[in-house]
């Protein structure tokens, strides 16, 4: 699904040059689920970004379902990121002055779905992740695991295949974030493919892969366990 080969990432900062991905090669299977690690500064992000397509690399090959993702035009690959591809942030990236359904909806309305296609499936999405009763609630009336909850369910509105969550828990109390990642173990369960970007050890030993970067480079990738229920 995801295969990426020898991929550079080079930010020029005036008279410096950073870096930020060194000849980094991962392939990602189908319904895997990979926890990404490094210090700050070893590149997970700019990982996180090029396999979401928001940004491009400045070398190498990025492939996703087979596709040369360097090939894609702007709308091609604004298209891929809706369609294939769900965000969660740790900051939540949700509208203050927007409910939960409109928040959830965000997607489809990108992609012209009519608006009680969208509204109905906003509401079932909501339901999948426990907060069906919260829909006409905004941001500012939620808990910060209940706001991650809804953008969640905005991340799988459109059902997409994979789902990039990157330092979901770091807002979050302890419990709530065990929660929150209960939650994401389910999702890969029923067959999403996860890349989780984290600090924490005991977050990244849930995944069944545990990739670690280090200056842009992957330093080691081990896998946990086989694809399965998580312990």
């Amino acid at each position: 699904m995801i295969e990426l080969t020898d991929i550079e990432k080079v930010y020029d900062m005036g008279a410096v040059q950073v870096r930020a991905l060194d000849g980094v090669s991962l392939k990602v299977a189908e319904g895997d689920y990979v926890a990404i690690m490094g210090p700050s500064g070893s590149g997970k992000s700019t990982l996180m970004q090029l396999i979401g397509c928001l940004d491009t690399p400045s070398g190498g090959s990025y492939k996703l379902n087979s596709r040369e993702v360097a090939h894609l035009d702007d709308d091609e690959r604004a298209t891929i990121r809706n369609a294939e591809i769900g965000f969660v942030f740790q900051t939540f990236n949700l509208l203050a002055r927007h409910d939960a359904v409109q928040n959830v909806e965000l997607p489809l309305v990108y992609a012209g779905v009519s608006r009680q296609d969208r509204k109905e499936r906003a509401r079932e999405a909501l339901r999948e992740v426990g907060l069906e009763d919260r829909s006409s609630h905004r941001p500012t009336e939620m808990s910060g695991g209940q706001r991650q909850r809804v953008a969640i369910a905005r991340a799988l509105v459109n059902s997409p295949s994979i789902l990039l969550a990157d330092e979901p828990t770091g807002n979050l109390d302890s419990k709530t974030g065990a929660e929150i990642m209960g939650l994401i173990d389910r999702l890969q369960e029923r067959g999403n493919t996860i890349l989780l970007v984290t600090h924490e050890e005991e977050l990244a030993n849930r995944a069944a892969r545990v990739v670690r970067l280090k200056d842009g480079k992957i330093v080691s990738d081990v896998r946990n366990r086989e694809l399965g229920p998580t312990a």
